[in-house]
């Protein structure tokens, strides 16, 4: 039988969702539930139509998990706990500082409905998760390195473009390369926000903004542009179609530690993505997470889960014979 899932939001994410579902020969699109007019949305799976966003608990018993594709500022805050007393859900939660807290509202609810709720699934956090669990674990006496791009960040292309006088913008983060060499030469450095990465942006300015005003706000913003190198390049609307139309990310985790008993040996663990599509990649993130939430519901587990609590076997559509004769 296949897994039945339903969308709720119809964005970049959501749009990556149901592609990867189409790649997923176990799972099954039932709608996409919008807070637009359903009919105004266009699905690119044969025979599935939109959905009114205050439709979906009429749904319940049609729909296994739901994967909840808004932005983590306001949406998923909200949404997550309140549909997680209904459904096994799937979010992409990525404000890290909030985490503990959005997983108290997410497991209360999930725990009130005897669901799963999966939270902050994604690449970062999530598979970055992971990976820094591993190499903390294997070994203890070492540090642990996130460097973020070259790619886009979409909170910091929305930051710039909520400037007065700016039209449109793209923001990308970069590692800084001294320090990345660094890090892979187990150098073991300390390093500040500003000697990890470099901020570019490229803005589009509405016809007579103050251009000197605009750069001047962006690079003393706060919480985002202020702790950074950060360099900005006016463009034009053109240019920015042309040259910055796609949504590319990754990065890389890195742990350097040594073992030893005089600790005499150094070792790297390095992993790294490079991502075409940041928001197509978390979709398949998320598309995997929602086999295990409903794995994990059969199986009796309710609350909140992170992809720290996930055995890795439930995110795969293969048996555990397959697995051990294929993977192990």
């Amino acid at each position: 039988m296949s897994i039945r899932i339903g969308i709720f939001g119809y964005g970049n994410l959501g749009r990556g969702v149901e592609a990867a579902i189409a790649q997923n020969p176990d799972m099954e699109l039932v709608t996409v539930f919008t807070r637009r007019d359903p009919a105004s949305l266009k699905l690119r799976t044969p025979g599935v139509v939109a959905t009114a966003a205050d439709k979906a608990a009429e749904m319940a018993d049609q729909i296994d998990v739901m994967i909840i594709c808004g932005g983590s500022a306001t949406d998923l805050p909200v949404q997550t706990p309140a549909l997680a007393a209904t459904f096994n859900v799937v979010d992409s939660f990525d404000t890290h500082a909030r985490i503990p807290e959005h997983f108290e509202k997410a497991d209360a609810a999930a725990r009130k409905g005897g669901k799963v709720a999966m939270i902050s699934v994604g690449w970062d956090p999530g598979m970055f998760s992971l990976n820094r669990l591993l190499g903390e674990a294997i070994l203890p006496d070492s540090k642990v390195y996130t460097f973020w791009g070259k790619g886009v960040s979409q909170g910091h292309s929305d930051a710039i473009r909520r400037v007065e006088g700016v039209a449109d913008a793209k923001q990308y983060t970069i590692p800084v390369a001294l320090a990345l060499e660094a890090v892979r030469a187990g150098e073991n450095p300390e390093l500040t926000t500003r000697q990890k990465h470099l901020r570019e942006c490229f803005v589009v300015p509405k016809a007579g903004a103050d251009l000197a005003r605009i750069e001047k706000e962006i690079k003393e913003m706060p919480n985002y542009f202020a702790d950074y190198d950060t360099t900005v390049h006016f463009i034009t609307a053109e240019e920015l179609r042309r040259d910055h139309s796609g949504i590319p990310h990754g990065g890389f985790v890195i742990r350097s530690g040594r073992t030893g008993m005089d600790l005499e040996h150094n070792h790297i663990i390095e992993y790294s993505l490079k991502l075409d599509s940041n928001p197509e990649f978390t979709s398949s993130v998320l598309v995997a997470y929602a086999r295990a939430a409903y794995r994990m519901n059969k199986d009796g587990v309710s609350g909140c889960k992170t992809v720290l609590d996930v055995p890795p076997a439930y995110l795969s559509p293969k048996t555990g014979a397959e697995l051990r004769k294929e993977l192990l």
